[in-house]
């Protein structure tokens, strides 16, 4: 008798994982469009800056979004320091980058590198998908009596 509830929990396993699956897909088609991309890349990096707030700070992407986001950066100073009332310097890492393979976003770390902010395509999609798991797992499975704590 006990297979059943682990074939259960595997099937719920093979859902979940689909589920957060799928939107990766739909990411590329987000890079693949030059102007959507990079109205995505200028809020990215402005966030990052914002989050971090430190007077010299660096900005990873990958190889292939460079110019794109040198342009991001550009646009985001001067809302940096409207907003923040702060002076920034900003450095694009042209020794290290991203993944090639990654979806795209950006990773913004202090000028020392000891702390990180990831604004990747994939992070937040991670960050996405962990908030509205017990929605999902409602949807998919209906109600638990062992998830209260979730609702």
């Amino acid at each position: 008798m006990p297979i059943r509830p682990y074939l259960d929990m595997k099937r719920m396993s093979s859902l979940m994982s689909w589920n957060t699956a799928s939107p990766v897909l739909r990411l590329s088609r987000i890079v693949e469009n030059p102007e959507v991309y990079q109205g995505l890349l200028d809020k990215l990096v402005l966030q990052g800056l914002l989050r971090l707030l430190e007077p010299v700070m660096i900005v990873r992407c990958r190889p292939q979004d460079l110019l794109l986001v040198e342009a991001a950066v550009q646009k985001a100073i001067p809302k940096y320091m409207t907003i923040s009332q702060k002076h920034v310097e900003v450095q694009i890492d042209q020794e290290a980058y991203l993944a090639v393979n990654a979806a795209g976003g950006v990773e913004v770390y202090s000028g020392n590198q000891r702390i990180k902010v990831s604004n990747t395509l994939e992070s937040r999609l991670d960050l996405s998908a962990k908030e509205k798991m017990p929605e999902i797992r409602m949807a998919l499975f209906g109600a638990n009596a062992n998830r209260k704590f979730f609702i």
